[in-house]
C-alpha cells in the first residue's frame, strides 16, 4: 500500500457535507464492489465527531488508477476534488478503519426473533421489560441499502495505532477490521 487519493467534498448551499459524504461513500462502494478485488482501504482524514469532508483512498498506484479510470465519481464531479494520487509519507502510521454493527433495537430484534422462531411471543414481551437498546457515538455514514432500500448508519471505528502495516483484504466499503491503511 504504497499510494493514496484524497477526495473531499465541497461546500454547497443546498446539500450538507454528511449528505455529500454519503453520496459519494455510496459511489464508490459500488465502484469497489465492482471491482471485487478487495485491494483498496479507506480512511477519513478529519474523522471526529463525524467521518469529515475528506475520504481517502489507500493503495497501489496502479489499483488507484484503475478504480480512477472507471470514473465512479460521475455526477459528483461538481461537488468533490480529488488530489493526484500520491506516495504516502515515510513516516505514517498504520492502524485498521472498521465497521462496527450496533444493535440498536431490542424491540426489533426481539421481534425477529419470534419471527424466526427463536423465542415465542411471550418470551419476547418478558425479555423486552428489561432489554435496552444499544447507542453508538461512532462517527458514521447514513447509507441507503440498493438491495431493500433501507436506511441504516454505517458507524466507523478506528483501531489502535500500530508501526507495521497488516495485509488482507477490504470489504466494498473499503473497511477492514485486520488490514491496516495507511495514517497520516
Amino acid at each position: 500500500m504504497d499510494s493514496y487519493q484524497d477526495i473531499r467534498v465541497l461546500p454547497d448551499p443546498e446539500f450538507t457535507e454528511a449528505q455529500l459524504l454519503a453520496a459519494l461513500f455510496a459511489k464508490l462502494h459500488r465502484a469497489l464492489g465492482t471491482r471485487g478485488k478487495g485491494d483498496i482501504g479507506v480512511s477519513f482524514p478529519e474523522y471526529d465527531k463525524t467521518p469529515g469532508g475528506v475520504l481517502r483512498l489507500h493503495g497501489e498506484r496502479g489499483a488507484l488508477e484503475a478504480l480512477e479510470a472507471t470514473r465512479w465519481r460521475g455526477g459528483l464531479n461538481d461537488y468533490s476534488a480529488g488530489s493526484a494520487i500520491q506516495a504516502v509519507p515515510v513516516d505514517a502510521v498504520w492502524r485498521t478503519v472498521s465497521r462496527v454493527q450496533v444493535k440498536s433495537s431490542a424491540g426489533r430484534l426481539l421481534r425477529r426473533s419470534v419471527r424466526k422462531g427463536w423465542l415465542t411471543e411471550e418470551e419476547a414481551c418478558q425479555r423486552l421489560l428489561s432489554a435496552r437498546d444499544s447507542v453508538s457515538r461512532l462517527p458514521f455514514i447514513q447509507m441507503r441499502s440498493l438491495s431493500s432500500g433501507q436506511s441504516f448508519r454505517l458507524f466507523i471505528s478506528l483501531g489502535a495505532v500500530a508501526a507495521a502495516p497488516v495485509s488482507g483484504t477490504f470489504t466494498s466499503y473499503g473497511l477492514s477490521a485486520v488490514a491496516t491503511i495507511p495514517w497520516f
